[in-house]
């Protein structure tokens, strides 16, 4: 069945999965839920996908959606192995905002806010802010929004770290490409073994995460891209990266 609720694009290993709901503000239910764990799936199997780019259409990044169903749509972008970088086009709210927290980089549009409504509705969060939230801005700052359901401009959500860079809305598509297609030139093997190091190490002791990147650091170097890096190194060229 084709996807009603997002689409995929992929060009030179990026792959953007935009959320295409527009009159409801790219709103997140069970359908495009599980499409977005069906589209998870397959990145994950594509070798040729280096790194990942999750946006909306229209003016919306995503106005929210259900807070209970089966799965959190933020669990299935978070199950991504590549590197996220969430381009969030307008406002984020919800769940909206948990899909960007879900991402391993966020870039914002000026037009961009960020919302936590969910206590002001006597609810909890359900997609993992509590969590997620303070591990990236801190526990004081995120204790603050998620206490208050106060929402975030642009240039907030930058000050409080929870954004890299903040751009005009046309600019941030642009932005977004450049950003991806740097990590892309790097070694594909490499990215994701970087990412699990940093995403795993963090629920782990420094002697556990340190012997993770030990593991992980000499795994690396029994496949085909490093010796492709090495080479190309020695013969001063760009790699040729396969993902194996």
């Amino acid at each position: 069945m084709p996807n009603q609720h997002h689409h995929i694009e992929t060009d030179a290993h990026i792959a953007r999965i935009v959320l295409d709901k527009p009159r409801k503000g790219n709103y997140v239910d069970d359908a495009m839920t599980g499409e977005l764990f069906e589209a998870a799936e397959a990145i994950n199997a594509d070798n040729d996908i280096y790194v990942v780019i999750l946006t909306g259409t229209g003016k919306y990044f995503c106005q929210g959606g259900v807070d209970k169903i089966t799965r959190s749509p933020a669990e299935a972008i978070a199950g991504i192995d590549r590197p996220v970088i969430a381009a969030v086009n307008g406002p984020a709210v919800g769940p909206g905002f948990e899909l960007a927290l879900a991402a391993d980089i966020r870039l914002c549009a000026d037009t961009a806010s960020f919302s936590l409504p969910q206590i002001a509705e006597g609810r909890l969060p359900s997609g993992g802010a509590t969590q997620r939230l303070p591990r990236i801005i801190g526990r004081g700052k995120a204790l603050e929004i998620l206490l208050t359901a106060a929402a975030l401009t642009a240039e907030q959500a930058l000050e409080a770290g929870l954004v890299s860079a903040v751009y005009p809305a046309a600019e941030l598509d642009k932005a977004a490409v450049k950003l991806a297609t740097d990590i892309a030139a790097k070694g594909p093997l490499a990215l994701r073994y970087l990412k699990e190091a940093v995403i795993k190490g963090m629920d782990m002791t420094l002697e556990q995460g340190l012997r993770l990147e030990a593991d992980l650091y000499f795994l690396l170097h029994t496949t085909a891209d490093r010796t492709e890096g090495i080479t190309a190194f020695r013969e001063k060229r760009n790699p040729e990266y396969r993902g194996q």
